[in-house]
């Protein structure tokens, strides 16, 4: 029977295969190896013999070239090889060119190129073991980032809503970089009647942060929708207790939306509490509801807490990079959050997300999440 938690381990494990596969579909190349490295040995008595014809023309240092290139491609033990070959060749032409003197040190076997070939090599070598503890080619590592990019953009990507509702979504990770710790997951279920949105805070920031909130961004959005709205956060609970990770807890808050009677349910683990702007009264009112982390303990209890969007009215949901500094508390970053949204209810909060971002929290190095839903 297909039942709600049969759905659950399929989208665990679709979320688990997923993230192996963005790297390891790429890199299973020990034929690819073995031809680069032919080519470059190939290369090695090329430039040798380049030195010993004209010397003048092709310098014994030009050996760098194959050494970069196999810090680039091959796997350490073929690295070792190809040193081994450009060695032999450096012996080769000191012993065919004879030794150096001033006026001929270009063209000649000297101490500085065997020092520069040398520390080539070295950074060469420390690359390739780079690329061989995380797998990571380098003329595949480039296109492997793009994807682990696109897949979180794809995922935190909102669905469009009805007539008479706004919303907007702005990410912006630590120190520019281009993953981030933060994540939105969203999905219209019910039939399409009801909206609801999850925005994660995965511990951590930058790429640590990032490579976990990748997986957790597929495990929730598989989780979203499959589940009923108050096993959701106790299913993710669940789900990064299971992973054992030294850093693995995260907030997360879920907001459940009733998109024709604009009742709301907002569930939180942990998270900094939501924000209402009432049309009526003009005024902000935080929007709290209890539950601790995830990934702290097992069996934990999130209680929710209810409201409804009337007409006019906008609900902000966001991290605690938005509004918490080293220099300034939670509260000062609120007031100062409302204060500049404010500025936007004129223009039905309009290119809102992305300029409140900048303005609130510009330079703060952490990663940054505002959502707005607004019923206009």
């Amino acid at each position: 029977m297909d039942t709600p938690w049969a759905r659950m381990r399929r989208a665990l494990h679709r979320a688990r295969t997923g993230v192996r596969k963005a790297g390891v579909d790429y890199f299973r190349g020990e034929g690819s190896d073995r031809l680069a490295l032919t080519a470059l040995l190939l290369g090695v008595p090329a430039i040798a013999g380049g030195t010993i014809a004209q010397p003048d023309w092709c310098s014994p240092s030009a050996l760098v070239l194959p050494i970069v290139a196999g810090g680039l491609l091959l796997r350490p033990a073929s690295l070792l090889t190809l040193y081994a070959a450009a060695a032999t060749a450096l012996i080769v032409e000191s012993a065919v060119l004879g030794p150096y003197t001033e006026e001929d040190a270009s063209s000649r076997v000297t101490p500085g190129t065997i020092l520069v070939v040398a520390a080539v090599g070295f950074f060469g070598l420390l690359i390739a073991q780079f690329r061989s503890r995380v797998g990571v080619p380098w003329r595949r590592g480039g296109t492997m980032l793009f994807d682990l990019r696109e897949r979180i953009r794809v995922q935190s990507k909102l669905p469009g809503l009805p007539r008479g509702w706004h919303r907007e979504m702005a990410l912006r990770p630590a120190g520019g970089q281009s993953f981030s710790g933060d994540f939105v997951v969203a999905a219209r279920t019910g039939g399409g009647r009801t909206l609801e949105v999850v925005l994660t805070d995965v511990s951590g920031k930058g790429m640590d942060a990032a490579s976990r909130a990748l997986l957790l961004s597929g495990a929730f959005g598989g989780l979203l929708g499959s589940l009923p709205p108050h096993g959701f956060l106790p299913a993710a609970n669940g789900y990064l207790l299971r992973q054992d990770w030294d850093e693995g807890f995260a907030t997360s808050i879920h907001l459940v939306l009733d998109l024709d009677s604009g009742d709301f349910e907002l569930f939180s683990a942990g998270h900094l509490p939501a924000l209402q702007l009432s049309a009526g009264t003009g005024k902000w009112e935080e929007k709290t509801a209890d539950g601790p982390l995830l990934g702290v303990y097992d069996g934990a209890q999130f209680d929710p807490t209810k409201g409804t969007l009337r007409p006019g009215d906008v609900l902000m949901l966001f991290t605690d990079g938005l509004v918490e500094t080293a220099d300034r508390d939670i509260s000062e970053g609120i007031d100062r959050l409302t204060g500049e949204a404010d500025r936007y209810v004129g223009s039905g909060f309009q290119g809102a997300a992305w300029h409140l971002i900048e303005t609130v929290a510009k330079d703060v190095n952490d990663d940054r999440a505002l959502l707005l839903i607004c019923r206009q």
